[in-house]
Parts: C-alpha cells; structure tokens; sequence
C-alpha cells in the first residue's frame, strides 16, 4: 500500500529542462517509478524520451498540454496520457489552478 499522505515531498526545480517547480511524492524500486505530482501555474516537465520504459499519467485535476512525438494532447481531469516506449514527450501546467496528476514509469528494459 502506497500512502501518499506519509510520502516526503520532493521540490524539482526545472524537472528534465521544465519550467518552474515539480512538486513530487516519488517511490521509485528496480522496476517502477510511481509519482504523486504537482505543477503550479506556469510550471512543466521538459521535453524528454521514454528508452527503456513507458509512462502513463492520470490527470487528478487542472488541465494539462502534453506534447507527444510533436502532436500536442489537452488533459483534463480523468484523462489518461500514455507515452509508449521509444516515444517522447512533455507535460506542461495549461490551466489557472495547479495541475495534479498520477504517473507510473514501468520499466520494460534494462
């Protein structure tokens, strides 16, 4: 059981070439990264490319723009955004209120 209410929170300034801050409550092991985010007005996820994995992000609430392999994506809350592996993508905070947002990075090769 993940308890995200017991999970430190991480400040990542400029996450992967972003803009701003990612608030994150991160438990990563040999297999996955799973990640409670955060991304205040202004503030995204840099462009970056999923090699040897996936990623999968579950908007909670705000809305988000992701751009995946250059095709640009509006999230909103319930929608699901999937980079495959071998794509790239990035994640960016499109809203007024803070974007929130479940991810899952499984990895499928080492």
């Amino acid at each position: 059981m993940i308890k995200f209410d017991e999970v430190n929170t991480q400040l990542i300034e400029n996450f992967r070439g972003g803009d701003g801050i990612t608030q994150a409550k991160l438990l990563v092991d040999e297999n996955n990264k799973i990640m409670l985010g955060r991304l205040a007005k202004g503030c995204s996820i840099g462009e970056h490319s999923h090699d040897t994995g996936s990623e999968i992000i579950y908007v909670i609430s705000g809305e988000a723009k992701f751009t995946l392999d250059g095709e640009v994506e509006i999230g909103k809350p319930g929608d699901c955004h999937y980079c495959r592996m071998g794509s790239r993508h990035s994640t960016a905070n499109n809203g007024e209120e803070d974007l929130v947002f479940f991810a899952v990075i499984p990895e499928h090769c080492k």
